[in-house]
């Protein structure tokens, strides 16, 4: 399964979470929690410690789309300030958002993301 299919299914659990329906932990709700928690750069042993209970399992979902959501919000915002940066000729200014980007996002994909992003403002 791909990131983007898995983070679409985390986000569906976390609607049922959102009506008051509880989770049911089967193999593959946990499996996919598992790889979803990977995703985002939580250790096996927090995913494993979510997935104790429902009630863990609903504070795992909660967290990962924490995770996906602000991550995917910080790197939105450094890209249009990096591309506003470049585009009145801070080059420098527009590295160096993705510098402070990659020093606190921790989800692996958007760190790849914003270093494609860092490495193109030299071509």
């Amino acid at each position: 399964m791909s990131e983007a299919s898995d983070w679409d299914d985390v986000r569906v659990l976390e609607i049922q979470l959102q009506r008051g329906q509880p989770l049911e932990l089967t193999d593959v709700v946990i499996g996919l929690l598992r790889r979803a928690a990977r995703q985002v750069a939580l250790t096996d042993a927090e995913s494993t410690q979510g997935l104790c209970s429902p009630s863990d399992a609903a504070t795992l979902v909660k967290e990962i789309r924490r995770r996906i959501r602000e991550g995917s919000r910080r790197l939105s915002r450094a890209i249009v300030e990096a591309d506003r940066r470049k585009g009145v000729g801070d080059v420098q200014g527009a590295r160096q958002i993705f510098v402070e980007l990659l020093s606190v996002e921790a989800v692996p994909l958007y760190r790849q993301t914003a270093q494609t992003q860092l490495e193109a403002l030299d071509d």
